[in-house]
């Protein structure tokens, strides 16, 4: 029998494999990628201890906010332009770049599946309203740390 959250079980360690590549592409900001991935885990633990509402909850919130701060701070953007740009021969930029991409389409599926199973499973019974207030202050203090970790590593910030 096929567990029904499967699916975001891929996604969840999907980004978490692409942060862990970027903490090896880009060492100066090691601590900050590898502090993302650590909450795609987090949803892999949640899973397997079958607390799936929560990991729901939890991915389209953190998806949501992870599109919202790399559209504002440029990243899509810059990553997209890179993409563009064929006379670029730097590598390691543009795998950067892919893999931002990539996490953002991941982060997309994310939101879209989580919201599938959610309305399938949970609706109706109650649970909605608390589980997103919970799940909203997990997500805000997991990224206030993350902001705050990547604001400190910037000079002159």
């Amino acid at each position: 029998m096929m567990r029904p959250y499967r699916d975001i079980a891929t996604l969840a360690g999907a980004q978490a494999v692409c942060f862990l590549f970027l903490t090896r592409l880009e060492p100066a900001f090691f601590l900050v990628h590898l502090y993302q991935s650590v909450l795609y885990v987090a949803i892999l633990v949640m899973l397997f201890y079958m607390e799936d509402r929560w990991a729901y909850m939890i991915g389209m919130l953190a998806s949501v906010v992870w599109l919202g701060m790399a559209y504002a701070t440029g990243i899509l953007g810059s990553s997209a332009q890179r993409l563009l740009d064929l006379k670029n021969a730097d590598v390691t930029p543009t795998l950067v770049s892919v893999i931002a991409m990539i996490t953002a389409l991941l982060a997309v599926l994310m939101i879209v599946l989580c919201a599938r199973h959610w309305k399938k499973e949970y609706a109706g019974q109650g649970t909605t309203r608390n589980t997103f207030l919970v799940s909203l202050g997990v997500v805000a203090v997991y990224y206030g740390i993350l902001i705050t970790l990547f604001w400190q590593m910037i000079p002159n910030a």
